[in-house]
């Protein structure tokens, strides 16, 4: 068994496992990363965030499609199946999976593929798949091994009718009909990709509404939106078993209620990956969903051991755990930037898509900050009518009295790239962040960005 000796080794190649080992080559370091699956990107690029994105798309350019007048005048609306939709989206992985394998080689960070295990915090013994047993010794570890999704025990996961989040990117046919229990993100992006692509779908949300983190008019939108769909929700609903059979799934609720699709997609939270770690070996324990505590310098209860992304919990973004990944090599190294990421944008790609930073209106309600909001609709905006994205709009949250901006709310065609401009000014320090900016700016015309324009000035009319 070869000994190899490291600086760091980084125990997978998801978003923060690749920002841990490029910030700390970056430094000099000599880095390792160790990846279980044959190749590099973890699950946010082969099973979660990119290939649900590009399916998400596809779908959306199918919708655009069957409902623009204008194409009426080439055929009639036209059928796509779901795999034929995935493979447009597999294509993505490809280029995803070239891209991110050239950054190791060109930061000559070595890769490991196989299962790596801790023998002691300092060594990481490998079972690679092409040579074997290999032993890593190193300074530092980073924990970055990602989530999966929760599937309990009760349910028959190996069932040809049964999906998880993983697994229903396999599926190699559409289905007339889909139970989604768990409206969550990930369940609210699948119940708008297969409504878009004519599917029957009921969502199931064991709580009392959809995304209670969200701002109550952004959910009510959603809500909607995902009902005129086709999407029927049923709120406060829990299963009580899962019945199978060669032709469908029947899912028995504790309210008494009996439920049949064609296939059903349990989708209602994830565990952190940390079962065959052999944490045991270096005092380190999980909690119940299998992630592990961190400081705000995202160091375990073992002083050279650290963890980031997915695996820490909160916020299990793909965004924010690039950023935890590098704060974990700047803080390991004593480098700039190693800052606890503690507010992040969230970005939901459900059709159309949310995204939101800072304060909701019940927070700054409870608080009992005096705010006052202002909205603007995108089907009154020049550049969303030219594109036929009408739905959706942006607000805004401000301090009544020093202007300040405290949250920004978008739902809607390219929601998620429009928040950033506003966070952009949320982030200035003292008088600086201020709804003036957006009083005082010249926007390009006609651009969704002119939105911002638009809500200050309807929000800025209210004050008195």
């Amino acid at each position: 068994m070869t000994t190899r000796h490291y600086d760091v080794v980084v125990l997978g190649t998801g978003p923060a496992g690749e920002g841990a080992a490029m910030n700390a080559a970056k430094a000099g370091k000599k880095v390792a990363v160790v990846e279980a699956s044959p190749q590099v990107g973890g699950s946010c690029t082969h099973l979660g965030t990119i290939p649900s994105k590009a399916l998400r798309h596809a779908v959306k350019e199918i919708i655009a499609f069957n409902t623009n007048p204008m194409f009426r005048d080439i055929g009639e609306p036209r059928w796509f199946s779901f795999p034929k939709v995935l493979d447009r989206a597999n294509k993505v992985i490809d280029k995803q999976v070239m891209g991110r394998t050239e950054y190791y080689a060109r930061n000559r960070i070595d890769i490991y593929f196989g299962r790596g295990k801790f023998k002691d915090a300092n060594t990481i013994e490998v079972n690679t798949y092409e040579r074997g047993p290999e032993l890593l010794v190193a300074e530092k570890v980073v924990i970055a091994t990602g989530s999966r999704p929760y599937r309990p025990a009760d349910i028959d996961f190996t069932h040809p009718r049964i999906y998880c989040s993983d697994t229903i990117l396999s599926l190699s046919h559409t289905p007339r009909s889909l139970i989604i229990y768990g409206a969550g993100v990930i369940g609210c992006e699948y119940a708008s990709i297969f409504c878009g692509l004519g599917v029957r779908v009921e969502l199931i949300n064991p709580g009392k509404k959809l995304l209670s983190f969200l701002d109550d008019e952004i959910t009510d939108g959603l809500s909607y939106h995902l009902r005129d769909g086709g999407v029927l929700i049923r709120h406060n609903e829990t299963y009580e078993s899962v019945e199978t059979t060669g032709r469908g799934v029947v899912m028995n609720m504790a309210s008494g209620k009996k439920l049949r699709a064609d296939a059903l997609l349990f989708c209602n939270g994830r565990s952190g990956n940390t079962l065959s770690l052999g944490l045991e070996n270096i005092g380190l324990e999980a909690n119940g969903r299998g992630q592990l505590a961190v400081n705000d310098t995202y160091q375990t209860q073992v002083e050279n051991v650290y963890a980031a992304g997915d695996v820490i919990g909160w916020p299990s973004l793909a965004s924010a755990a690039y950023d935890q990944g590098r704060a974990v090599a700047a803080n390991m190294f004593g480098i700039q930037g190693g800052h606890f990421i503690s507010e992040v944008p969230t970005g939901i790609y459900t059709i159309p898509e949310i995204s939101s930073i800072g304060k909701t209106e019940a927070e700054l309600t409870a608080e009992k900050v005096p705010y006052e909001v202002g909205r603007a609709f995108f089907k009154n905006t020049a550049r969303a009518q030219i594109t036929g994205e009408a739905v959706g709009m942006l607000k805004l949250l401000f301090h009544r009295e020093s202007l300040e901006i405290l949250g920004i709310h978008c739902f809607g065609d390219q929601a998620s790239e429009i928040v950033h401009i506003g966070q952009a000014i949320m982030k200035q320090p003292g008088e600086q962040n201020s709804l003036k900016y957006f009083l005082n700016t010249t926007f390009n015309y006609p651009t969704m960005a002119e939105a911002y324009r638009v809500a200050a000035l309807n929000g800025f009319n209210r004050v008195f």
